[in-house]
């Protein structure tokens, strides 16, 4: 006979916590990363940022020291043909930008591939990517602002007579005590970062504009001075020499992907983002290629070879006066700073949606009321940044951005692949081409440029993995907030 007035039978068994495995792979769905966009510790991102300020982020991360500096060590190697190469670099990153453009468009997100990597190949490889994208950004940064020091030493020198004593425009190991200049540029992006959005935005799109006049100003100058006879032999080191500067300009291109980062603060992300993408590495392309047109004309080829300063070189010889290598030196300053500025601007939003996940510290993720912006997470990253510039030489290590840089990039190709085939009929503002040969021949190029890196940057690479690994073991996996949402 049946006891209605029982309670009804349970299962006493406990539910099944699931496996490591599983816990690893867990994915964290489309809908929810768009659904929790903006949403910080207190706060909320402001959507203010226009498709012109979304392209200038991404050319002010791009468009510094490559053409600056690289140039003088491609020419070496390709000769007049060091078009080309800027040519076929271009066309590198091109695989990769349009793999990006596809996903920005289709999940508007701050944290970039991590973000991509999160909805499509799971939890650890998201840590992984956000772990890269963090040596990518963080370190890039203090590279860029030793740079911006050595700059401005040239601009004191040529305007004041005077250079900054090395004791405070040095680290120790390198003659000084401190890099005082690198540390002052990276506290001044974290002063204008603190303000806002917009208001970040309104400082950078002044200072990308500076540079590109800077470099339209060469230009014309430069023109001025070309030679026919320097652009033959066009290739005197043949294919080889190309390829092996286009792989050295590769590097010119990183930051084209800082766009990506400002997903949750774009007026209309799905429409601007992929626009920004991609117009800003047409932009600096064509700059590149012109820039080097007229620098192989005006100069020998051989010239270029030990001389980091070859533009400003250029002017002051074919003006016969030093006036227009100090407003090159001036604009040059502008230029790293900015890229400085919109780097910085990444690596906080990327450290925002990690923080977000509950895969690094929540403070990472708190949004001040009144700014509508990270302010405690951009002082965080700021001093970390200042210091490791301004006491540390850099070296070997300033070369493991790029791969950790490369890796993001390959992720992200395989991203595009993955959500193609998984949900096909999700919304897409913008579509990779010959897909998937486009997103495979992304994926490819990447590994090629990682694997012609030396054995000491994946050395570097490595020791930042393990590091990676053991943080995420540590603290991410048991304080995931996907994790939490599945109990």
């Amino acid at each position: 006979m049946l006891d209605h007035g029982a309670p009804p039978a349970t299962d006493p068994s406990p539910a099944k916590t699931p496996g490591l495995g599983t816990r690893l792979m867990r994915r964290k769905p489309v809908e929810r990363l768009v659904a929790e966009g903006g949403q910080g510790e207190g706060g909320m991102l402001r959507r203010s940022l226009s498709m012109w300020q979304l392209t200038m982020i991404s050319i002010g991360a791009t468009l510094g020291t490559g053409i600056f500096v690289v140039l003088g060590d491609a020419t070496p190697l390709a000769g007049p043909a060091v078009a080309i190469s800027f040519v076929i670099a271009g066309l590198t990153a091109l695989f990769s930008a349009l793999s990006y453009a596809e996903l920005a468009g289709s999940i508007p997100v701050s944290g970039s591939s991590y973000s991509y990597s999160y909805a499509t190949m799971g939890e650890i490889v998201a840590w992984i990517c956000g772990w890269c994208l963090i040596l990518e950004y963080g370190v890039s940064v203090a590279a860029v602002a030793v740079g911006w020091g050595e700059y401005l030493n040239e601009l004191l020198d040529g305007t004041l007579g005077t250079t900054i004593p090395e004791s405070v425009s040095a680290p120790l190991g390198e003659g000084g005590f401190i890099n005082l200049p690198a540390l002052v540029v990276i506290l001044l992006a974290m002063v204008f970062l603190m303000r806002g959005a917009k208001e970040s935005a309104r400082v950078n799109t002044i200072m990308v504009v500076v540079k590109i006049v800077t470099l339209v100003i060469f230009c014309a100058i430069g023109f001025m001075g070309i030679k026919a006879g320097n652009y033959t032999p066009l290739a005197p080191l043949g294919v080889t020499g190309i390829s092996a500067a286009a792989a050295t300009l590769f590097f010119s291109y990183i930051g084209f992907d800082a766009a990506s980062t400002a997903g949750e603060e774009a007026t209309n992300p799905k429409r601007d983002l992929p626009r920004a993408i991609m117009l800003s590495l047409l932009i600096v392309t064509a700059l590149y290629c012109l820039v080097a047109l007229v620098a192989v004309g005006a100069m020998p080829w051989q010239d270029f070879e030990g001389t980091e300063a070859a533009l400003a070189q250029i002017m002051k010889d074919v003006t016969g006066h030093s006036f227009w290598s100090v407003v090159l030196a001036a604009g040059a300053v502008v230029a790293i700073a900015s890229v400085v500025f919109a780097v910085l601007y990444g690596q906080t939003r990327i450290l925002f949606a990690m923080a977000r996940d509950g895969l690094v510290p929540k403070v990472f993720a708190k949004v001040d009321a009144r700014t509508g912006s990270p302010r405690a997470n951009t002082v965080i990253v700021s001093l970390f940044c200042g210091v490791l510039a301004a006491t540390i030489p850099l070296g070997e290590l300033a070369n493991a951005t790029s791969i950790g840089t490369l890796f993001a990039f390959g992720l992200v190709n395989v991203a595009v692949v993955i959500l193609r085939y998984t949900r096909p009929d999700m919304s897409r503002t913008f579509r990779v081409a010959l897909f998937p040969a486009t997103p495979i021949l992304g994926l490819l190029f990447c590994l090629y440029m990682m694997f012609s890196l030396p054995g000491v940057t994946w050395a570097v690479f490595g020791g930042w993995m393990i590091v990676g690994v053991m943080f995420y073991f540590g603290y991410g996996l048991r304080r995931s907030r996907l994790a939490t949402a599945e109990k």
